[in-house]
């Protein structure tokens, strides 16, 4: 029995150390950029000898990787709740609700969206694969789940436009016609800009270039997402 309790206190203490090593990552990266991640900057913050630090992480690779995989994650959870949540039978409701989910998480973990949409770690190389493939996957269908609500119910119904699935990242194909095979080509184009209008307020946001040019950037977040609404040819309730 004191055998198990000692090995329970020291899963536990390691569980929480290695939390703390990825929030003072993120923190370092908040105050001087992404290539103020290191490990032996960790260890330094947190009073630890750079041979410790290796224990939980052997590399620095290992650790943004392990950070990106949990920052993905929790981006895409919180994405795929508000959008179960969002009313079924009210399309213009739903993109307003994934919408409104995205710029909330990018506010609330600001080093996260930095980290997994902002400048790249110098020099980090990714696992083959990718470091979140099930996280950008849930993501990026996400994403073209608002183009698919859009197609199939937008007044007057969008023209298919001059794309081919030549004009298209294999990959993105293989993440989004899985998930909405009834999607045509122009329909992915529409994701795409439907994610530059959404993400590029955001990312000016979390950078503070709104701040300096209007006290209200949720006002002009709103008025941004109104204005794509009808764009796509749908009725805001």
């Amino acid at each position: 029995m004191a055998g198990t309790r000692s090995t329970g206190r020291r899963e536990r203490l390691r569980t929480e150390t290695t939390a703390e090593i990825k929030s003072t990552a993120l923190e370092l990266m908040g105050s001087g950029g992404p290539d103020a991640i290191t490990l032996r900057a960790i260890a330094r913050e947190m009073g630890m000898t750079a041979n410790a630090i290796y224990g939980y992480f052997a590399t620095r690779d290992d650790l943004v990787t392990a950070l990106i995989a949990d920052v993905y994650t929790a981006l895409a959870n919180a994405l795929d709740a508000a959008w179960a949540a969002s009313p079924q039978g009210d399309p213009a409701a739903r993109v307003q609700a994934w919408a409104h989910a995205f710029r909330d998480w990018a506010l609330a973990n600001p080093e996260g969206f930095r980290l997994i949409y902002g400048d790249p770690v110098p020099g980090y190389r990714a696992p083959e694969g990718g470091a979140a493939p099930d996280a950008a996957r849930r993501v990026c269908v996400g994403i073209a789940a608002l183009a698919a609500t859009a197609w199939e119910n937008a007044e007057p119904p969008h023209e298919g436009g001059d794309f081919s699935w030549a004009d298209f990242d294999p990959g993105l194909l293989g993440k989004v016609r899985p998930a909405f095979p009834g999607l045509p080509p122009a329909g992915v184009a529409l994701a795409l800009r439907i994610w530059g209008h959404l993400h590029g307020l955001v990312a000016l946001e979390i950078y503070g270039h709104l701040r300096a040019q209007t006290p209200a950037p949720d006002k002009l977040f709103r008025s941004e997402l109104a204005q794509l609404v009808r764009s796509l040819g749908l009725n805001a309730g």
